[in-house]
């Protein structure tokens, strides 16, 4: 039940940030910043691309059932499906945590007559949207990681979907950071040489390793906190 609420409580929580965002425009009568729906938008896929590779992953057993696989080739094929999702879901992933950028406020102009009230508002709850999003996302990852690896452990959650976690949120900010300040796509990972390239011709400049360093690690712990005690709270007794 509580995972059930927790899933409501996400979806509708996108909801009041699209419906914000675009009462911003009718009330005030100004342009409608698409950006923001947008991010939105891609804020919330990686909660669909769990789900749907979660609950492919259930029904996969019994479909693979029905061929004529052998079952070590039936097993590999389960494994090349899972390694394809993570694979996906990663990439993806940083887009919910992305949305913590958004308090910078970049969507105001000079004149606006939206009250600054509103936007901290609209803006707060974007950004929450957006980490409800990855943590949600995050916990159906990690639950089914525990269902595949740790599938007999009993009582406290395996220090091994811990560690998976930790490199996951990492990971996210560290592709925040890549999106923010080098504006780098989920996509860009197509040209992994020109990515690299350019990285490592930003961090070669005065401070910006040292930046982004303090980027990584503020907003790995700020997501961290929120992740772990809601994970225990919400799938931590369907996990152990």
């Amino acid at each position: 039940m509580a995972v059930l609420v927790a899933c409501i409580a996400v979806v509708l929580l996108n909801i009041y940030a699209i419906v914000l965002v675009r009462l911003r425009s009718a009330v005030y009568g100004v342009p409608l910043y698409r950006p923001m729906l947008l991010n939105i938008g891609l804020s919330f896929v990686p909660v669909l691309v769990s789900l749907v590779a979660v609950a492919g992953l259930l029904g996969l057993p019994a479909l693979l059932s029905l061929t004529a696989l052998r079952p070590r080739a039936a097993a590999v094929a389960v494994w090349v499906y899972v390694v394809v999702g993570a694979i996906v879901w990663v990439l993806l992933f940083p887009n919910s945590i992305y949305l913590i950028t958004e308090l910078n406020f970049s969507h105001r102009r000079d004149g606006d007559p939206v009250p600054l009230w509103y936007d901290i508002v609209q803006t707060l709850t974007l950004t929450l949207s957006g980490i409800a999003n990855a943590v949600l996302s995050l916990a159906v990852v990690q639950t089914a990681f525990l269902a595949l690896v740790e599938p007999n452990a009993l009582g406290a959650v395996p220090a091994s979907s811990w560690a998976l976690a930790a490199v996951i949120i990492v990971l996210g900010a560290v592709g925040v950071y890549l999106g923010r300040y080098l504006r780098f796509n989920s996509w860009d990972v197509r040209h992994p040489v020109s990515l690299l390239r350019k990285l490592r011709a930003h961090l070669r400049q005065r401070g910006k390793a040292l930046e982004a360093g303090g980027f990584v690690l503020t907003h790995a712990v700020l997501i961290a906190l929120i992740y772990v005690p809601t994970y225990l709270l919400g799938f931590g007794a369907l996990a152990a």
